[in-house]
């Protein structure tokens, strides 16, 4: 009877050592790209993905469909013309130069076209051919994909001239 009794406590604490050694689950990672509309690959850096709300996922397609081809070295179907363009326009991922540009400038220059603002003559209006809802998603988009990235200034700036 002693026997068992002893044989019996060794099984359970046999057990209860399998039982608290055993790993413990972790809890999943939130994936960061799991409540997006879509995403950008870094153009700089294909290997990471740029998330985009649905704002930013709007402006990205109105931009492949009429900004890609002289905002980007390349599009969907091939090289772009951007090289061709005397001056050369700014990348849309150019945060060196579109991170100074207030969003009351970007959506006048892209409303009434380049030679309004005192840009290049070659920058169409788009201002009846786009809503501005739409002018705002390409706006919100390009300061999302921004190398380096985009900082909302404290203050609001210019909104006809840069200088």
């Amino acid at each position: 009877m002693r026997a068992r009794a002893w044989l019996l406590i060794l099984l359970v604490l046999s057990l209860v050592t399998l039982i608290s050694c055993r790993e413990r689950p972790t809890a999943a990672k939130a994936d960061p790209l799991l409540k997006t509309y879509d995403v950008e690959k870094d153009w700089d850096d294909p290997q990471h993905l740029i998330p985009l709300n649905y704002q930013q996922a709007q402006g990205k397609r109105v931009f492949y469909h009429n900004c890609v081809w002289c905002h980007a070295d390349t599009t969907p179907a091939g090289p772009s013309n951007r090289s061709t363009l005397t001056p050369t326009p700014p990348l849309a991922n150019d945060g060196e130069t579109c991170n100074a540009l207030s969003d009351q400038f970007m959506q006048n220059i892209i409303t009434l076209g380049g030679s309004a603002l005192g840009k290049s003559a070659m920058m169409p209006p788009w201002g009846q051919t786009l809503t501005q809802e739409e002018i705002k998603g390409v706006i919100t988009f390009m300061r999302a994909i921004a190398q380096p990235t985009y900082d909302p200034p404290m203050k609001p700036g210019p909104e006809y001239s840069v200088k």
